[in-house]
């Protein structure tokens, strides 16, 4: 870990004891805990709370049942009982915050972060400009899926292209060819397709995943693929994208054929963004470049930084293993190790308790 904070030593300096990068559902959940066992701390994000979420595309539903994404102890409560989606889950996190008053520095990206005198130096840009902020400790809860992951060909940053599904309005009475196989390319194709844009799907294996979708989407794509509903593009993959076609190859007999389309949306997966692990000196192991950490404190090899919630598993492939709902008990481990006292056998000791709030 590098100590190039040092020029900033005469400028405006805020101290807090933690720092929680990342106001995702797990950041916030820290947050709050922290809270109750009165420890100091800021949540900085690039973004706005629960950034990650708000990319979704609108009324995404969860995979995960309500009570396995609440946080804090607090309900996820839906009217019909059903599995919440984007609107419902953002709402929900605004109300946690608003209830324990988390305070979160929104739109403001932690650009450096080094050690100076036993002292964390967390450098954050905003609209305000940099500001510079001590702390004792420094919790890493940055997610797994920072930007998509490439395609690597020629031709993937037309604009026409894109990473992320938008508003299913714009597609309407387009040609829209989708790349990928698991449940985020399989939900834009059959949101796409009731939006009434004109849909095909392009997958490298010769059958769709069936274990990587979830079941409730699987027998109406696979209906509307027989049915030619939804062009039938597996067994492929883009090797060329122009204004107007996608050249796809058969990865059976290396056949290639275009595909019309107006917009190319490219759902192979996402990945993470590294650098404040690199920076501060955090090992990095592993295909998926996993971050080294003490699985009964979540401390990283450089005393004083720990990581929380999906950022534990590094850039995550297509058989995703952590999810929201088995990082709760990161909180509980990271309090306790903070605070000195020792984990108590209960899960989510201090993430679930409601009878204490915020002063």
């Amino acid at each position: 870990m590098t100590s190039s904070n040092q020029d900033f030593i005469d400028t405006e300096c805020s101290a807090t004891r933690v720092a929680i990068v990342g106001a995702g559902p797990i950041g916030l959940e820290l947050a709050v805990a922290l809270t109750r066992v009165g420890i100091s701390h800021r949540v900085f994000d690039a973004g706005t709370i629960g950034n990650t979420i708000g990319w979704w595309a609108p009324e995404t539903r969860w995979f995960s049942s309500n009570e396995r994404i609440a946080i804090a102890g607090v309900p996820l409560l839906t009217s019909d009982q059903s599995k919440a989606n984007r609107e419902q889950y953002l709402t929900y996190l605004r109300g946690v915050a608003t209830q324990f008053g988390v305070s979160v520095q929104t739109h403001c990206a932690v650009v450096d972060l080094s050690k100076v005198d036993q002292k964390f130096i967390v450098m954050t840009n905003s609209v305000g400009g940099t500001r510079r902020w001590t702390a004792d400790a420094v919790v890493l809860a940055i997610g797994g899926t920072d930007f998509p992951r490439r395609l690597e060909i020629p031709g993937e940053d037309l604009p026409h292209v894109d990473g992320y599904l938008r508003e299913t309005h714009r597609y309407f009475g387009r040609r829209v060819l989708i790349v990928g196989g698991r449940n985020s390319a399989i939900e834009a194709a059959l949101r796409l397709h009731h939006a009434g844009a004109s849909v095909s799907l392009s997958y490298r294996g010769d059958a769709l995943p069936e274990d990587g979708i979830k079941y409730w989407l699987l027998p109406e794509i696979k209906g509307l693929l027989k049915s030619g509903r939804i062009g039938d593009h597996t067994g492929t993959v883009p090797i060329e994208i122009k204004p107007g076609f996608v050249r796809l190859r058969s990865t059976a007999d290396d056949s290639v054929i275009d595909v019309e389309t107006d917009d190319v949306l490219s759902l192979i997966g996402y990945e993470q963004e590294k650098s404040l692990f690199r920076e501060s000196g955090v090992e990095l192991r592993g295909p998926m470049q996993c971050p080294v950490f003490d699985e009964q404190t979540m401390e990283t090899n450089v005393p004083g930084i720990y990581v929380a919630g999906t950022a534990t598993a590094g850039t995550q492939n297509s058989k995703y293993k952590i999810f929201l709902e088995n990082c709760h008990d990161h909180v509980d481990k990271i309090v306790a190790h903070l605070s000195g006292e020792p984990l108590d056998s209960t899960p989510r000791r201090y993430s679930e308790q409601i009878d204490s709030q915020p002063e």
